[in-house]
């Protein structure tokens, strides 16, 4: 293994970007590799969600099967056998990060895990969950992902106050994240009232980056206008250039600065889905392009080599941008786009993609069990 850090990424992460990784599995982990990205890449954190451990039970990786075939003799149900599954590899990954974890003073090193994505609409089952997951692992730098559905939100608030760190995922819309930052300074001012050491508490909230573009680009098309072409790939940054307007007013607020006095930590805006799908575009885009201090980037690893290669960094490429960002969107609207049921749809689509994928590992799993028993 090599130790030299890449300059593109290190340069990154100087200019204030938390590099996360947007995927783990069991080999990754044994192999070295997740060690290899800390030291190459600047990586200094993992993201996972119900599509990554599908894709990482199901693509034939070897070291899950001795794990497998204890639990199948076990008799565990296979709701237990995937719990037992991903909490072991992000464990694991948790502990390979204690050392960022230790010298970023707890604000980097930190692994997710999220909820049953079933629960996206049950409020009492999702805190319910993301406590037990809090006490399985047993970390630290452990992060509990809660979807930012209307029914998470004051999980998200009831998770905070109990002092477990949360990752508030699929959040698309600015006035969805409007309503996150409102649950975290709540659930951040709760901890304090309920007597937890609120300088233990991190959070971050996942916006989620191309799918917009993704979407609002189908539009376009089938708009089939030279005007509507003409603002293609336009959407999802300016969308990220007005959630970070939101998240700069939040921390200048007086709420924020009184937390912030007795030693809370600032939810940082995590950049998700940050993987270009479109080949027209620049595969570093949903990169260059939301540069600011504290603030994550979650990329899966094609991304990650990209801006590895051939990145241009060019510092702060947020600040500053959100009058260009609302003429974006007043564009968009002009040509017929509906900004409401964009993110609506987002939403819905995003949570029914992790449940289709959490029912497909359950169907798995089941399938691996049986030949393992």
């Amino acid at each position: 293994m090599t130790s030299a850090h890449n300059e593109k990424l290190a340069t990154l992460s100087k200019a204030g970007v938390s590099i996360w990784l947007d995927d783990l599995d069991r080999h990754r982990i044994e192999s070295g590799n997740l060690v290899e990205l800390i030291a190459t890449h600047s990586v200094v954190g993992v993201t996972t969600n119900p599509s990554i451990f599908d894709k990482a039970l199901t693509s034939g990786v070897v070291e899950y099967t001795g794990q497998l075939k204890e639990l199948a003799q076990s008799g565990a149900s296979v709701d237990d056998t995937i719990r037992a599954l991903t909490v072991h590899d992000v464990t694991a990954a948790c502990d390979i990060f204690a050392d960022t974890f230790a010298s970023s003073g707890g604000v980097d090193g930190r692994v997710s895990l999220e909820v049953d994505p079933r629960l996206a609409n049950d409020t009492q089952g999702t805190i319910q969950q993301a406590l037990e997951l809090w006490q399985l692992v047993n970390r630290p730098n452990l992060l509990i992902k809660i979807p930012a559905t209307l029914a998470g939100l004051p999980a998200i608030t009831e998770v905070l106050a109990h002092g477990v760190s949360v990752n508030v995922t699929l959040i698309f819309s600015v006035e969805r994240y409007e309503q996150v930052l409102e649950a975290w300074l709540a659930g951040i001012e709760q901890a304090r009232v309920n007597g937890v050491d609120i300088a233990s508490i991190e959070s971050v909230a996942s916006f989620f980056i191309s799918r917009v573009d993704t979407l609002v680009d189908s539009q376009l098309d089938a708009i089939g206008t030279e005007a509507a072409a003409a603002l293609r790939g336009k959407a999802a940054i300016a969308n990220g250039q007005l959630a970070w307007d939101a998240f700069t007013k939040t921390i200048s607020n007086q709420r924020w600065l009184d937390l912030a006095a007795n030693g809370a930590r600032v939810q940082r805006p995590l950049w998700a889905s940050t993987g270009v799908k479109d080949k027209a575009y620049d595969d570093t885009r949903y990169v260059v392009e939301l540069v600011a201090p504290h603030t994550v980037n979650t990329m899966p690893e094609a991304t990650l080599n990209a801006v590895a290669d051939h990145g241009v960094i060019r510092g702060n490429t947020l600040d500053g941008t959100s009058a260009i960002a609302n003429e974006v969107w007043e564009q968009l609207a002009q040509a017929g786009i509906d900004r409401t049921a964009v993110f609506a749809e987002l939403e819905r689509d995003g949570v029914e993609k992790f449940i289709a994928a959490w029912e497909h590992l359950l169907d798995s799993v089941s399938a691996a069990r049986a030949s393992a028993k």
